[in-house]
């Protein structure tokens, strides 16, 4: 028989389980991001540990060095002043008209439908530095953000 028709096993036609990428750049966090990004490395611990099935182990352990990468390259940003966007601070401003409101987070933070946006976005990249009242051209079009207000969280 033909060594192109020989099967060996399964295993060889499995997809490569590969490690989960690691955002390029530094890795900024807020005291928030990094009180998460404990919290996950955490809980991944603790499914572990009441794992038996190989490949849940396998694929938990795979989240485990991810998380832990991200844990010990964490920087945490110091606290905005809150006189220009800068990361951690909460921004409002209008976008074609429309009126939103974002605070800049890392990476792993960020979550958009709840508003918290990655300082790594190309939105939060246009406005990075601006002050209140400032208007910036984006995606083409000009003067298409303007910045209402600037704030701060208490303790952030």
């Amino acid at each position: 028989m033909s060594v192109a028709f020989r099967r060996e096993g399964d295993d060889e036609h499995l997809e490569p389980k590969f490690e989960l990428p690691i955002p390029p750049g530094p890795n900024r966090v807020t005291a928030r991001g990094l009180a998460q990004i404990a919290a996950r490395r955490a809980a991944i611990e603790a499914r572990i540990a009441m794992l038996t099935d190989e490949a849940e182990i396998k694929t938990a352990r795979r989240d485990h060095r991810y998380w832990s990468t991200r844990q010990s390259t964490a920087e945490v940003m110091p606290r905005p002043d809150g006189h220009s966007v800068a990361f951690g601070c909460t921004v409002t401003y209008s976008l074609n008209g429309a009126i939103r409101t974002v605070t800049l987070v890392g990476d792993d933070e960020a979550d958009p439908p709840a508003g918290l946006l990655s300082a790594n976005a190309p939105l939060a990249r246009a406005i990075m530095g601006a002050e209140v009242d400032e208007t910036f051209d984006f995606a083409g079009k000009p003067d298409a953000i303007a910045i209402i207000a600037i704030t701060v969280a208490p303790g952030d």
